[in-house]
């Protein structure tokens, strides 16, 4: 799955895209390979170029599932205050 204008502009670079538009079975499949795809990219070049992918496929993802993104943002911040953040840096090594 490519950004919505990369066929264009591989028609403006003289060459031509073959697509097609994904079903909806076929989107939710290949959503989930994408943010795969750039979270990998994101670990092995951790930079604010490569986390802008990942969250624009999260927002796409957003969009897809009919998230509001109000909603999750007051769940986020309920579990934030109840389980903690990671900016503390623990690491749980074991639990006896």
């Amino acid at each position: 799955m490519v950004r919505d204008n990369i066929p264009n502009i591989i028609t403006k670079n003289g060459r031509v895209p073959i697509t097609h538009a994904a079903g909806e079975e076929e989107f939710d499949l290949a959503l989930l390979q994408k943010l795969r795809e750039e979270v990998d990219e994101y670990i092995e070049n951790p930079s604010e170029e490569e986390m802008i992918d990942v969250l624009e496929v999260i927002y796409t993802i957003y969009k897809v599932k009919n998230y509001n993104s109000e909603e999750l943002e007051k769940k986020r911040k309920e579990k934030l205050k109840v389980r903690g953040g990671f900016v503390k840096r623990i690491i749980l090594d074991k639990t006896e």
